[in-house]
């Protein structure tokens, strides 16, 4: 059993998209996915710097276009035995799954990004710091003493906290014991209570799509769970934009349901990565261009 990994914002990269407009079918799906979101994605993954591709409002329609269309290169029409995202990977995740349609997933993905953007410019200054490392009781105390909130738990030692830049700053400045803390380059504290008047403009977004059933599992980040109800997966992913996002649970998830094998669809490599510590000898492969496509069509070939 192969699971289908979207990855979220932080893994986009500047010219990350010239060597999959190669393939026609491709380009064509990012054509359509750029009219679908009102953001010309193919543009952004192929000329854009990198400050502007690290914008909100750029970087999640740029990240969801870029794992359909390539997970529909790999995929076809079939659909992933288990799918999952990280943040908005999410999104990416339930198209591939089948409970949104491309263009749905790339509606509400420009109003969660443009959303997120503006939550983040109204507030005061907020921002986000990876730790790596540490023991898990020294982490969670020194979050709670800044007053942060653990907005990722990534697994393999790998938390992100979030809140306001001086907590950020604190933090940086005195780390937990045995842990690096690194300040991440994002425009706000995501997947916090800072982002709840996001949530509001995605929920209204919502309401106009008509989500179907998964065709297969899919995993929330919300708490690792396989989701069997396309209205459920929908509201879950609206909420997410203000609460933790449990990528440690997604992987426990997907070892208890036995999955053999991982492939990360472009830009890939982040989830992988953390897959490698924490999913120890489940082979996986990340899409980066597309000669990776070989590697994952042999994986899927000869899933157990």
């Amino acid at each position: 059993m192969i699971a289908i990994l979207c990855p979220g914002q932080g893994a986009q990269a500047p010219g990350m998209l010239a060597p999959w407009l190669e393939l026609p079918e491709v380009a064509a799906s990012l054509s359509a996915l750029s009219d679908a979101a009102g953001v010309d994605v193919v543009r952004h993954g192929t000329q854009s710097d990198a400050d502007t591709i690290r914008d909100t409002a750029v970087a999640q329609p740029l990240l969801v276009a870029t794992a359909i269309a390539t997970g529909r290169a790999l995929l076809g029409d079939s659909a992933p035995a288990v799918a999952a995202g990280h943040s908005v990977g999410e999104l990416g995740a339930a198209a591939l799954a089948g409970v949104l349609s491309d263009a749905d997933a790339m509606r509400l993905v420009a109003v969660r990004g443009a959303a997120m953007a503006a939550a983040a410019a109204a507030s005061e200054a907020t921002s986000m710091a990876a730790i790596l490392g540490g023991d898990a009781g020294d982490v969670a105390a020194a979050l709670e003493s800044h007053g942060l909130t653990p907005a990722n738990v990534n697994g393999a030692g790998q938390v992100v906290a979030a809140g306001t830049k001086a907590a950020i700053d604190a933090l940086v400045a005195e780390p937990p014991a045995r842990a690096r803390v690194i300040e991440l380059q994002v425009a706000g504290a995501f997947h916090t209570t800072f982002m709840v008047p996001a949530v509001a403009d995605l929920h209204a977004a919502a309401a106009t799509v008509a989500p179907a059933n998964p065709r297969g599992v899919l995993l929330s980040n919300a708490d690792g769970a396989p989701v069997a109800d396309g209205e459920d997966a929908l509201a879950r992913i609206v909420r997410q934009v203000a609460n933790p996002v449990r990528w440690d649970l997604c992987m426990e998830a997907m070892l208890q349901l036995g999955v053999t094998g991982l492939i990360e669809v472009a830009p890939g490599g982040v989830l992988t990565g953390l897959a490698k510590r924490a999913m120890k000898g489940v082979p996986a492969v990340a899409l980066k261009t597309p000669d990776d496509l070989a590697a994952a069509r042999d994986l899927l070939e000869n899933a157990a």
